[in-house]
């Protein structure tokens, strides 16, 4: 079956109006119409047409009230999880919700309170470490470990992730695979990380959202509460097919919590704050993981070629290096060292019509996150802007 990834859609709409065939986005309308956008972990590819009818066939219902998660979801996802995953999960250990966002924000009202402790580990998706201050905890951080040798992968640093660890702290928010450094995490890593969460009896939330996308040929993921049973009672794992499908806009995302109590204090914390699910975005997500996985593996050739795109061109940039990513479409590249002064972000918006994500954001100024989730084309225009500030 071919998908077509090459044709370039016109998401930019006549002064951030909606019109026909054009559309409000934040991607492409943050910044001026001279810029290209490779910055916010969202493709430019059509979703699966599988996706695309049946939202239509919703649509034609015409009626769009309170919706209820559907008994066919869950069993669909039970199916993704155990074909996918090795992992058996059940239908009840399911709380869909409008995003990975107010989970990790809904974790740390119910696990934690005010003064507690919420440890996360830099450089990290940026709401990560905003959690703790919106819910008047106590931030607390840790460094991995960077590369030694350029374009080696970054490491898990246990020793740095012990320091970071007081008797306040009560939560760990873990990224697995890892936004924004593409590290699919090593059975070494996780067992000593296991280790940390079990000596120092810490609840965690397991961000797998990229966890569809892993790049390697035979690469598998297995979920942080497969590899450690004897933790699984205190990990909630979340999963979305908003990054693997390109289903962002319409908010659905899935908190999977194997223990009852836990499962309830989770519940309870987020009374009054959800609005009930998406009835289109529920739609989108059961025929994601139903009928989507031979788009899913046309989009991770793709993606492959496109990392591959990008090594060879940071290769010829002075002062810049990439650890390959290992998942997603996200490279972390290190610029601090190509004279782009503080904020190499900046100096590639300003001068080169690029907009990439600031690494300040993530926790670590100097770096950029680069998305190549788009077409070969649009990535080559914008690479070749970036040839013209980078390269000798």
């Amino acid at each position: 079956m071919a998908f077509d990834f090459v044709t370039p859609i016109e998401r930019r709409s006549p002064k951030g109006r909606a019109s026909k065939g054009h559309y409000a986005s934040q991607k492409w309308h943050r910044y001026d119409a001279n810029v290209l956008p490779l910055w916010v972990a969202d493709m430019d590819f059509r979703s699966p047409q599988a996706v695309i009818d049946a939202l239509h066939d919703r649509v034609e219902h015409g009626v769009y009230g309170y919706g209820e998660v559907p008994a066919t979801l869950t069993d669909t996802l039970c199916q993704w999880s155990a074909r996918h995953y090795g992992w058996s999960i059940q239908p009840e250990w399911q709380q869909w919700l409008p995003g990975v966002v107010p989970a990790l924000h809904f974790a740390a009202m119910a696990l934690t309170k005010p003064g507690d402790g919420i440890l996360t580990i830099a450089p990290i998706y940026p709401p990560f470490l905003a959690v703790a201050e919106r819910t008047g905890r106590q931030a607390q951080q840790a460094m991995l470990a960077e590369p030694t040798t350029p374009g080696e992968p970054w490491q898990l640093d246990i020793d740095a992730l012990e320091a970071a660890i007081t008797p306040q702290t009560r939560l760990l928010l873990w990224c697995h695979p890892h936004n924004p450094t593409g590290r699919v995490w090593s059975d070494h890593e996780l067992t000593k990380l296991a280790s940390v969460i079990e000596r120092h009896d810490l609840w965690v939330v397991s961000d797998e959202l990229h966890c569809d996308l892993l790049l390697n040929e035979g690469a598998s993921h297995r979920p942080l509460a497969v590899m450690f049973p004897e933790l699984a009672k205190r990990i909630i794992t979340l999963w979305a097919p908003s990054k693997t499908f390109n289903l962002a806009g319409l908010t659905s995302a899935c908190a999977v919590i194997p223990d009852a109590a836990l499962r309830k204090r989770f519940a309870a914390a987020t009374k009054g704050f959800l609005p009930d699910g998406n009835v289109l975005g529920l739609v989108a997500a059961e025929t994601a993981y139903r009928e989507g996985e031979p788009w899913r593996q046309a989009l991770l050739a793709v993606l492959r070629e496109h990392r591959a795109t990008l090594q060879a061109r940071v290769a010829l940039w002075p002062g810049v290096t990439m650890s390959a990513p290992e998942s997603t479409y996200l490279a972390w590249l290190d610029m601090r060292a190509a004279g782009l002064g503080d904020s190499p972000a900046k100096a590639l918006l300003e001068r080169a019509g690029v907009a990439l994500s600031d690494g300040a954001a993530f926790g670590c100024p100097g770096f950029v996150r680069l998305n190549f989730g788009t077409t070969a084309s649009q990535l080559e225009a914008a690479l070749a802007r970036m040839d013209a500030l980078l390269k000798v």
